[in-house]
């Protein structure tokens, strides 16, 4: 089996480290806050190139908390690209403000400048920014955009742990960013968790008196926050995997241009595109196929595990069609039939690589 995704194997190989992380918090019975919450955030944010880090609960928490930090007029526009986890858009509208759709592009799947210029009106006061598949946004253009238009920038970043755009880590480039540790990603948690960084002080001070019931001090509540914290024992597992996460960042990045390289010549797929100016960290390789379904079950008769992310677009949800842009002409509206993910992930050989492509070309041949 040429798996999708293979977290056993990946703690095999750091079992005593993992272990005894997960003995020392039980020993010192600190599962809420301590030290090592601390380390993480300051090892994190460093990681990221970041001046805060503040761990929270999860990476929707994140999102919804950022968007809290920035105090826009209530009822505000934000724009989020229809090719994503709902997570990224669900979060506009509990935080009480407008989601406002704009496409994808249909190189790297990151959000459409065009497409965003589009959809900017007079109550527009923000953009979420997803790094998707571990692809950075053009953030010097956002940027300008931004600056041109007075929005504000939130980096969803919890496809792209160690993403470099220019040079530069994701994350902190635009107001702030958000992300996700849950267990599936480069830098996964055992259980939920997630984190807000910024280099703006004041935008982290009040993220984290969100994320603690709205205090600093133990009792003193300066306003009504929520509970969101990311719990000691995964802030110690997270440490562990902080160490790793350059080498398996390599491996993925490796096995991407493995399949970029050798089914560059298969007609019928169409291979995501690497800008100059990115470090893609391969959260997922996404390949596009009118024949999806029957290339996904032709892989899976041939002992080789792949995924769909997503297989709805967010503009076609139930949950949106008040909204009325299903039949939008989005490339997103229509791609969400195409694309699949392969298998990519540091448990993979490149012996288990060369499987993988054979099969895609046999298929098609």
């Amino acid at each position: 089996m040429v798996k999708f995704l293979d977290l056993q194997h990946q703690y095999s190989t750091i079992k005593e480290d993992i272990d005894n992380a997960i003995q020392t918090i039980i020993n010192n019975s600190s599962f809420i806050g301590g030290n090592e919450l601390k380390s993480f955030e300051s090892n994190f944010a460093s990681f990221q190139s970041a001046a805060y880090c503040i761990g929270v609960a999860n990476g929707t928490d994140a999102i919804e908390i950022a968007i809290e930090a920035l105090d826009l007029p209530k009822g505000s526009e934000i724009i989020v690209p229809a090719n994503s986890f709902i997570a990224s858009s669900e979060a506009v509208t509990r935080s009480g403000h407008k989601v406002v759709f704009c496409d994808c592009n249909d190189t790297n799947y990151s959000i459409s400048l065009d497409s965003l210029r589009s959809v900017i009106t007079k109550n527009t006061k923000a953009i979420i920014a997803v790094h998707l598949y571990g692809h950075p946004c053009d953030m010097d253009a956002l940027l300008s955009i931004a600056k041109e238009y007075d929005l504000k920038i939130i980096e969803d970043c919890a496809q792209a742990h160690g993403a470099e755009y220019n040079g530069k880590r994701i994350g902190a480039i635009g107001d702030i960013g958000t992300f996700s540790f849950y267990p599936g990603k480069n830098l996964g948690a055992y259980g939920d968790g997630g984190a807000i960084v910024t280099n703006n002080e004041s935008l982290a001070t009040k993220s984290r008196m969100i994320a603690n019931h709205g205090r600093i001090e133990k009792y003193n509540h300066i306003f009504e926050g929520r509970n969101s914290r990311l719990d000691t024992l995964q802030a110690a597992i997270l440490n562990v995997k902080l160490q790793h996460l350059e080498d398996w960042t390599n491996q993925r990045i490796k096995i991407a241009d493995y399949y970029l390289e050798n089914l560059k010549n298969v007609s019928e797929i169409t291979l995501p595109k690497r800008s100059d100016w990115a470090r893609q960290v391969y959260h997922l390789f996404v390949i596009r196929t009118d024949k999806r379904e029957e290339l996904k079950a032709y892989l899976a008769e041939q002992n080789i595990q792949s995924g769909i992310h997503y297989p709805i677009a967010l503009p076609k949800l139930e949950a949106y069609a008040y909204l009325n842009q299903a039949e939008t002409d989005f490339n997103a509206n229509q791609m969400d039939s195409q694309l699949l993910s392969l298998p990519i992930g540091e448990h993979l050989s490149l012996d288990e690589v060369e499987i993988v492509v054979n099969a895609i070309k046999k298929f098609f041949s």
